[in-house]
């Protein structure tokens, strides 16, 4: 309460799981005036949270989400890095009645530590980190968890490949549960459109379909050199 009660603006770190309680903690010493956002993964239960924990009342704080896309599988203080916001990706989620001069705020906020900001709606975000990020992890973690199956043996004739693909199944697995949890509906329709995939790919194979394997290699390979350079590895 001591920590918010004369703040302008209010950044929670908490894990998703615990924003709602938090916001609910909170919101009764807030000033009014004050901007509170967020750094969740996900942000359509996160927004619901805070229009139930603020209200439409016009004297109460304003809450608008935001969730930076930076990071990696490491976690700890021992791992903090000063260009973690530079160049990456930022959304911001404002919900209607947002004030735009606080809508600006926020944006601001992000580009001034070096973040690319796009607004959108939460339902739309948690449908695009579903599948560019929540999916890729799942992926990483469904492929680690298959060789973790296998003999023990087999790891040490890893190369780069599957380094590079499994990274970011190293991270945090309570954390990732939480995402997932939070994010099912999205993450259920993007591991459905997978299965799409791979049901294709596999086919290509069973039928010894050479151009169609092919030309399904080529546009993965198409899409892969079209990702934006990062500042991070």
């Amino acid at each position: 309460e001591a920590a918010v009660e004369e703040s302008n603006l209010v950044v929670l770190c908490t894990p998703v799981r615990h924003v709602e309680a938090t916001l609910d903690l909170l919101a009764p010493h807030v000033p009014p005036g004050c901007l509170v956002t967020d750094v969740g993964s996900v942000k359509g239960t996160i927004c619901q949270a805070a229009e139930k924990a603020f209200g439409t009342n016009s004297s109460s704080a304003n809450f608008i989400g935001s969730h930076p896309m930076a990071g990696s599988e490491k976690a700890g203080m021992e791992h903090a890095r000063t260009d973690l916001f530079e160049g990456r990706p930022c959304f911001v989620t404002p919900g209607p009645d947002a004030p735009s001069e606080q809508v600006n705020q926020i944006h601001a906020f992000w580009e001034k530590l070096g973040m690319t900001v796009t607004q959108v709606e939460p339902a739309e975000h948690d449908s695009i980190v579903a599948h560019v990020s929540h999916l890729p992890h799942a992926l990483a973690s469904c492929l680690a968890h298959l060789l973790a199956q296998q003999p023990v043996t087999w790891g040490r004739h890893a190369g780069q490949g599957l380094r590079d693909t499994s990274r970011i199944a190293s991270g945090d697995p309570a954390l990732w549960e939480e995402i997932f949890s939070q994010n099912r509906d999205a993450v259920l329709h993007a591991l459905d459109s997978c299965q799409q995939a791979i049901a294709q790919f596999k086919s290509h194979v069973e039928d010894g379909a050479a151009d169609e394997l092919r030309a399904f290699l080529a546009k993965g390979k198409t899409y892969r050199d079209s990702l934006p350079p990062t500042s991070q590895a």
